[in-house]
């Protein structure tokens, strides 16, 4: 009897023998899974060690996430792809690896999905086939389903360290230099709106959570995101909202837009925006230029002037301006860009930092104050563009 045919009459008889509605301890069903597996004299035919293993993967089929359990409890694996039931890549140390784990069918497959899905209150199917959800334990996933992915489900799990990331190990790592660090806690101490922008896997959201370490405790935080992702340590007045999809139950769609709008209703002191990608970034124009300072947000983008026109892109989704008013919102309302990079050794490393000086002959100006080049971030002669920004070292630190 091979090692999948013998899983397989384990699994049915353990789940004839519990109830799994309920809340069975993880002990009652290992007991289980003994049970049943001494029935089967085709045991002796593995190993004591193999018989172990074969004992986990039940385990974590039936309570679990049957084999990507393994890849999860691995904390050195950052994204984990699933590419249909019999394809799985996972990366470990900035390298793509293909693993020898599968599902054993599409339908075990999309039982992973819904309890993923279910878990975060979400949906996903074929009339609804694209999701963004998160794991318990804080991973975020995207699932994409038939009839828009043609080789079986696809799913993305991007996994974030168990230890929130610190400015302390971004120096470590060499990601920013020391002098750099210390002027971007300024700005956000002395209540600078930062838009934080870079490519996939360049780092935004680990970025944007090091910032939020710099804001006051004291401070009234409120955070937008599609997927909860933020982890802001030592924050004791926040609110942390999520957006919610439509579905088969008639629960209204919750919009980034939605959740911007009604945030300004709950007294913040600080807005943090996950990511901006659509209509969105034009509420969060108008909430960095109505008197809430020290916003904070992401976007995609290939470099600092190209998240410019993405952002004026993107407000035009939301409605039709003129291109001179949208530039003078985004000069008005956002003081620092910082933008990040992924080296082709895959490091991560912050590539420039420029303020937004404002508009000149209907464009918009920047003055770059940290540049990458050579290996290090680099100090520009011109730090200080702006009187404004002498508070900054006029502030409490």
């Amino acid at each position: 009897m091979t090692k999948a045919e013998l899983k397989k009459l384990i699994v049915a008889g353990t789940v004839e023998r519990i109830d799994f509605s309920g809340n069975i301890e993880d002990a009652e069903i290992y007991s289980c899974i003994d049970d049943v597996l001494m029935n089967y004299p085709e045991r002796k035919e593995y190993s004591p060690g193999e018989i172990k293993n074969i004992r986990e993967e039940i385990f974590c089929s039936l309570k679990k996430l049957d084999v990507l359990q393994e890849y999860l409890d691995d904390d050195e694996i950052t994204e984990i792809m699933i590419n249909g039931s019999d394809r799985i890549f996972i990366e470990k140390a900035g390298r793509l690896i293909k693993t020898n784990k599968s599902f054993e069918s599409d339908n075990k497959l999309m039982d992973v999905i819904q309890q993923i899905v279910a878990g975060c209150n979400r949906s996903v199917n074929e009339a609804n086939p694209i999701v963004d959800a998160r794991l318990l334990s804080g991973e975020r996933v995207n699932i994409v389903l038939s009839p828009v992915a043609l080789n079986g489900p696809i799913v993305t799990i991007r996994r974030f360290p168990k230890e929130p990331m610190t400015m302390e190990k971004l120096l470590t790592l060499g990601s920013i230099t020391t002098e750099a660090a210390e002027f971007l806690k300024r700005l956000v101490i002395s209540k600078y709106n930062i838009f934080i922008s870079g490519g996939t896997g360049s780092g935004k959201t680990t970025f944007l959570n090091v910032l939020s370490q710099f804001i006051p405790s004291d401070e009234r935080i409120i955070t937008i995101e599609d997927s909860a992702e933020l982890n802001i340590i030592n924050a004791e007045n926040i609110v942390k909202l999520e957006t919610r999809n439509a579905n088969i139950d008639d629960c209204v769609k919750i919009t980034i837009r939605d959740l911007i709008k009604t945030s300004l209703r709950m007294r913040p002191e600080r807005i943090i925006v996950g990511e901006v990608r659509g209509a969105e970034a034009l509420d969060m124009l108008q909430a960095m230029n109505t008197g809430h300072d020290g916003s904070l947000s992401t976007g995609h983008a290939n470099g600092t002037k190209d998240m410019i026109t993405r952002l004026e892109t993107m407000v035009l989704m939301g409605m039709e301006l003129p291109l001179s008013a949208i530039r003078g919102q985004i000069a008005s309302g956002i003081d620092i860009i910082v933008h990040l990079g992924r080296l082709r050794d895959k490091s991560r490393k912050v590539m420039e930092i420029s303020e937004i000086k404002g508009m000149k002959e209907g464009e918009i100006e920047f003055n770059k104050l940290f540049v990458f080049k050579d290996g290090c971030l680099v100090k520009q002669n011109n730090l200080i563009h702006q009187e404004k920004y002498l508070k900054v070292y006029n502030s409490e630190t």
